[in-house]
């Protein structure tokens, strides 16, 4: 089937010749059309171009995006979407002055998710996980990361990893998982640490591998965490089943999760709230995506992340939300766009660049999601009548997105 948007006000990051990633200064560029189209043909990109070069408006459908302009989906590349209720009373605790750390050590934090997840059934995660994608789409985002992490144990960490199965067979979202046994030690493991880092060697990893339930493996590398030696047994073990490392790294402090993620050739490390001149040039000389959340760093009232260093020695940066419970309730991503604006200072072409390029290379997709190009599937977003690309993150709060399109075929309409 295929299906024309005509007389589209600026068509956002278009590509002749498709880009893994952006780097450094090239972040500030993003091409555009004004007056374009876009012609896509059942799930893939057909064609795009200016107006004028127009010749065959023969399609199935034919949508006229006058004073609308067309994004490429957003890929959400952190996600702790698959969790049982929420973290409000944490919320309050924070207000008076109780550091992460702090709620973590009263049982709070992961200790109080992994709790109520241990819980819940696996009907109850999937329904509520469905209603929290819906709700990611209707604000523009097309591909998500989800991770486990709030099982802390071997049979909840599978029911959470059961379930983004099953989301990924039943939602029109492409998703990724991601095995995050490592996301904190449980109270029965509670100075034990080393027990509980072989739990999740020799038998967490193993069965995540033998039902294939996971794309990578992922670890909080940090302050009270899990040290760079346990970190790298794991990573170590969960490459031998064929699950490519991603990594929670220096949220809290200067961690070694920078160093390590890059002996592994992580996909990505996430957090970088503190990262200095021996991270960047470790980066600078690796595959690894340095990924930022600002949705997390705003909640927990944390120091920024250094982007504008990072981007100023080459590198590239992606952005996500880390759409969780307790220290990032919101998966909506046109706020990261106004977060990485105002907080961080990146102009708005940097900011799209962040949250669709970048953020999906560190899913490892970027060679069929993240901007506009002949071939790549066709998720892509229509907004509302708008005046241009930097009125997305200056006008924030409200939802820009008027309709949706996911693998060529419309999911949401305002109309």
């Amino acid at each position: 089937m295929k299906t024309l948007i005509k007389n589209i006000k600026e068509l956002v990051q278009v590509e002749d010749n498709i880009r893994e990633k952006v780097c450094g200064k090239d972040m500030a560029e993003l091409n555009t059309i004004k007056n374009a189209y876009l012609i896509t043909e059942d799930e893939k990109i057909l064609d795009f171009g200016e107006m004028s070069a127009l010749k065959d408006e023969n399609a199935h459908t034919v949508i006229d995006a006058t004073n609308r302009l067309v994004f490429p989906s957003f890929c959400d590349s952190h996600t702790h979407l698959v969790y049982a209720g929420s973290r409000e009373i944490e919320y309050i605790d924070k207000i008076k002055g109780l550091s992460y750390e702090e709620i973590a050590e009263r049982g709070g934090g992961i200790l109080n998710s992994a709790k109520r997840l241990q819980e819940a059934s696996e009907d109850e995660l999937y329904e509520d996980a469905q209603k929290r994608l819906d709700e990611i789409i209707r604000m523009g985002t097309g591909a998500v990361e989800i991770k486990s992490g709030y099982g802390l144990n071997t049979e909840s960490e599978l029911k959470m990893l059961r379930v983004i199965k099953r989301l990924k067979e039943n939602s029109p979202l492409t998703i990724k998982s991601n095995f995050l046994g490592a996301h904190g030690v449980s109270m029965e493991y509670r100075g034990r640490q080393g027990e509980f880092v072989d739990l999740v060697i020799n038998e967490m990893i193993p069965l995540v591998a033998k039902d294939n339930l996971a794309d990578f493996i992922d670890v909080f590398c940090d302050k009270g965490f899990f040290t760079v030696e346990e970190t790298d047994r794991m990573l170590t073990q969960g490459r031998k089943y064929g699950m490519r490392p991603k990594i929670h790294a220096n949220e809290l402090d200067y961690s070694g999760g920078v160093q390590v993620a890059v002996k592994h050739d992580a996909l990505s490390c996430d957090h970088l709230e503190f990262v200095g001149d021996e991270e960047i040039k470790v980066l600078l000389n690796s595959n690894t995506m340095p990924t930022v959340l600002p949705g997390a760093a705003f909640f927990l009232n944390m120091q920024l992340s250094p982007v504008k260093k990072m981007m100023n020695a080459g590198l590239p940066v992606a952005m996500a939300s880390d759409f969780n419970p307790g220290s990032s309730p919101s998966g909506n991503m046109q706020t990261i766009v106004s977060f990485a604006c105002v907080n961080y200072r990146m102009t708005p072409q940097e900011a799209f660049n962040a949250t669709t390029i970048n953020s999906a290379y560190a899913m490892g997709i970027s060679k069929t999601h993240g901007s506009i190009a002949k071939g790549k599937i066709a998720n892509f977003y229509i907004t509302k009548e708008i005046p241009n690309l930097e009125y997305m993150p200056y006008y924030y709060g409200v939802n820009k997105v008027d309709r949706v399109f996911l693998n060529g075929f419309e999911y949401f309409s305002q109309n």
